[in-house]
């Protein structure tokens, strides 16, 4: 059983994927090339590895028994900086990078450009989400891995009322429209309803030198706004959830009010103010290094470079208190591995009142063992406690805050993990 229940990690950490696509073997001809080359002589034409599976790993030594670097993206085209024979691969080992190995048994060798260095494996989207989401109905449904099988033969997988679910594709099969999942399912689109894009997004925190964040968000439906504070009339105007407002003072003497304008208080309870605090004696301030603090009280999130705060959200950290399990446990974390996306669920929880699964969760940064950073569609109570002990963002924000931070995601990547030479960036919860 799971010790959190909002992880549950990818192929990257506990098995690799089936393939039963052929791999091209390299002939002999050309010396190597590339500073990492190293034994075995590639073609002249060959310039590129293309990946034929998804998630294949990355790792850091030519031979299974490595530690593990990342994993590439199916059909991704990663550049070829030489080979090695090593352990536990048929074909040879190819360079993909520094310290980057991946075996060639299920990958080939291809001409052409590799993806550009600066590349992304998700661009950067409207809405901070990589794939377009939905939940499956209150029927249930059914996922096949031949789009032939789909409502003839016994289904691969059953998906319960609720579980979410990546359509990467769609196509017409017989009449009927068909998705294929995040997992490489194929679903039918009819007992799917799709998630509803969320543009809220956190705000560059200005310079200040009393150090305080004078910004905040609105948490609650239709806050009223006073004239003053305490005894203060109505007047009339209300605010939405999720709208930022400028903090100017706070007052009040049996309950705060918060002063956003010129005659316009509102109770403080109705919003979240981020707080700034001193980074760890570990950060080098001077050097700028970036790292990331998370407030369970405020359940706001601040990035800073250094001393200097950068960005400021809200989030929605862990239900439970203390040592429980859905607690997001606090005190000074790095960055143990990115994933541009991964499956979460409690379906080995045998405890759980209800269960859970979402599939292809977007920007995914583990900093304590299962818990981690990462976007959450399937929810909008960002400023308010409500995670399995992970701190959930608004999708545009954690698209943000992944590429803010290290390790940065090589292109071609879906995941990636420190080395020696890029460190995790620390994250602290306080």
């Amino acid at each position: 059983m799971l010790s959190r229940a909002c992880l549950v990690l990818t192929a990257l950490l506990f098995g690799l994927p089936a393939s039963t696509e052929a791999t091209e073997a390299p002939p002999a001809a050309a010396a190597p090339a590339g500073p990492w080359a190293e034994g075995i002589a590639l073609p002249d034409w060959a310039t590129t590895v293309r990946v034929l599976r998804s998630d294949e790993f990355i790792l850091t030594e030519p031979s299974k028994s490595a530690s593990r670097r990342g994993s590439a993206a199916r059909e991704a085209r990663l550049p070829l900086f030489g080979a090695r024979g090593g352990a536990g691969c048929r074909a040879p080992w190819y360079s993909v990078g520094p310290n980057a190995w991946i075996c060639g048994d299920e990958v080939e060798l291809s001409r052409g450009t590799s993806v550009p260095a600066s590349g992304r494996t998700f661009e950067p989207s409207a809405d901070g989400l990589p794939f377009r989401y939905y939940f499956v109905g209150p029927d249930g449904t059914q996922g096949h891995k031949k789009l032939r099988d789909v409502d003839i033969s016994q289904a691969d997988v059953q998906l319960d009322p609720g579980f979410a679910v990546a359509v990467v594709e769609e196509r017409s099969f017989e009449g009927q429209r068909y998705g294929m999942s995040g997992n490489d399912l194929w679903v039918p689109m009819r007992d799917l309803s799709p998630t509803r894009p969320f543009s809220f997004q956190g705000a560059e925190v200005p310079a200040s030198t009393d150090n305080a964040v004078r910004l905040g968000w609105v948490v609650a439906e239709g806050v009223r706004v006073f004239s003053g504070p305490s005894g203060g009339r109505i007047t009339g105007e209300a605010l939405a959830k999720f709208v930022k407002v400028d903090i100017l003072e706070e007052a009040g003497t049996f309950e705060k009010f918060a002063r956003i304008g010129e005659g316009r208080w509102v109770r403080s309870k109705d919003i979240r103010r981020p707080s700034l605090a001193p980074p760890p004696d570990e950060i080098d301030v001077a050097a700028g290094e970036r790292w990331v603090d998370v407030d369970l009280a405020t359940q706001t999130l601040v990035a800073y470079e250094g001393d200097k705060p950068k960005f400021a959200t809200l989030v929605s950290s862990g239900k439970g208190k203390g040592n429980a399990s859905n607690a997001t446990p606090k005190g000074s974390f790095r960055v143990w591995v990115k994933l541009a996306a991964s499956n979460m669920d409690n379906l080995e929880d045998e405890n759980a009142n209800r269960f859970f699964r979402m599939e292809s969760v977007p920007y995914v940064q583990y900093f304590s063992k299962g818990v981690g950073l990462h976007g959450a569609y399937w929810h909008r109570g960002f400023g308010t406690v409500r995670s399995h002990g992970c701190v959930n963002l608004a999708p545009l924000d954690a698209q943000r805050l992944f590429w803010f931070t290290s390790p940065r995601l090589p292109a071609g990547w879906t995941a990636v993990l420190p080395n020696e030479r890029e460190r995790g960036s620390l994250v602290r919860v306080r």
